[in-house]
């Protein structure tokens, strides 16, 4: 008996955002609660560079965003503008206690989301998730 041919890619896709543990947890809790969500990460008005978490449909995106990629089956999202500089950085969600100042759904739970970040090495570069945008 022969097994069955499965064709495997040479290199498996590398995201551009992930999701720690914590934040995961919170993230199902605010679906529970909301329904689907979405990311958008701030470029610097309000809570600095936080991500900020909305009802999926509440944030108004445009031609000027660039879709990262899904976490927890959320959409990602940056301005174009942000992802020049952030394109060769990976983000991880996480969270940290206390209020942030932003219109981001977390804020009653007392805490609220934050991103780490780290550099692609050059293997990585090749081997990355394509972003999307959306049309006008």
């Amino acid at each position: 008996m022969y097994a069955p041919l499965i064709y495997l890619p040479k290199y498996k896709m590398i995201k551009r955002v992930l999701v720690d543990t914590e934040a995961s947890a919170l993230i199902a809790q605010l679906k529970e609660r909301f329904g689907e969500l979405m990311f958008h990460q701030s470029g610097g008005c309000c809570d600095g560079s936080s991500p900020m978490c909305f009802e999926k449909g509440e944030f108004k995106l445009g031609g000027s965003d660039v879709k990262l990629g899904e976490v927890d089956d959320c959409e990602f999202w940056m301005s174009k503008d942000q992802f020049e500089y952030w394109q060769h950085t990976q983000l991880t969600i996480g969270i940290t206690k206390g209020r942030g100042s932003s219109f981001s759904i977390e804020i009653p739970t007392g805490y609220r989301f934050m991103i780490h970040s780290r550099m692609f090495n050059e293997d990585e570069l090749g081997q990355l998730e394509p972003v999307s945008f959306l049309e006008d």
